[in-house]
């Protein structure tokens, strides 16, 4: 009914900039809370970054100041801006989201998420 579909990850050097973006598609009334999470080899998967529908915003403390969540309701989609990367950002990161679909129910969804590496 609903998918979330994540795009622009991709290698860049430290130091460099991605955005990465979660449209939502499907029988969607409107998002809710939306977040982006990330899964590094070997560990588990953490909240990077999160926005209501009211935009306000909380961010891990690893990313706070670089990365920058913002969303566009009228398209149904969600940006994480990633300034000043590091190495130790490199994870597949996937998109969550709080749908509340077009028959009135509200629903969790995931992404199947896009790789980012940061190396030199």
């Amino acid at each position: 009914q609903v998918q979330l579909v994540e795009s622009g990850g991709g290698l860049v050097q430290p130091g460099g900039s991605l955005r990465l973006s979660c449209k939502a598609s499907g029988s969607i009334s409107s998002m809710l809370t939306m977040g982006w999470y990330r899964q590094a080899p070997g560990k588990q998967r953490v909240l990077v970054a999160a926005i209501n529908s009211g935009g306000n915003t909380n961010y891990a403390d690893s990313v706070k100041g670089r990365f920058t969540i913002s969303r566009d309701n009228a398209k149904n989609t969600v940006y994480l801006q990633m300034n000043s990367l590091k190495p130790e950002d490199t994870a597949v990161y996937y998109c969550n989201g709080d749908i509340k679909l077009l028959d009135g129910r509200i629903r969790g969804y995931w992404g199947q998420g896009t790789q980012v590496t940061i190396s030199s």
